[in-house]
């Protein structure tokens, strides 16, 4: 179990790194920006998805051999799944009425939240 258990974890860690630090910025260089949050908005629902099923399997195939590592990915599935059904509507209402101060503060919350769940899940790599 411990080797499927770091498949999974590497998965989260490297999708959610590859999303944060190369998928997005990467847009915003190559496109122009109107064109750039219809895309990154339409995928974030996904994204959320996978980051949800993924801890949560490997939440449970952890807990197998580290009741840390699992806890851990517990927390990354749990604010996932608040950030993807409260925050992102959220974010997405302030953006739509172009409340441009809700939007940065809820915005800044969910890159907040993103890399307390990034460095969660490098700390389960390193414990698994």
């Amino acid at each position: 179990m411990e080797i499927v258990a770091k498949l999974l974890n590497a998965g989260l860690f490297g999708g959610m790194c590859f999303f944060s630090f190369g998928f997005a910025p990467v847009l915003f260089k190559l496109l122009p920006v109107a064109q750039v949050r219809p895309l990154l908005r339409g995928t974030f629902p996904y994204y959320y998805l996978a980051v949800i099923v993924l801890s949560g399997v490997a939440a449970v195939v952890s807990g197998f051999d580290s009741t840390l590592a699992a806890v851990l990915l517990g927390i990354i599935c749990i604010s996932t799944i608040v950030a993807r059904r409260k925050l992102m509507p959220m974010i997405n209402q302030a953006s739509d009425t172009e409340n441009k101060s809700e939007f940065k503060k809820l915005h800044g919350l969910s890159v907040g939240v993103q890399l307390v769940q990034i460095v969660l899940a490098g700390w389960v790599t390193v414990l698994i």
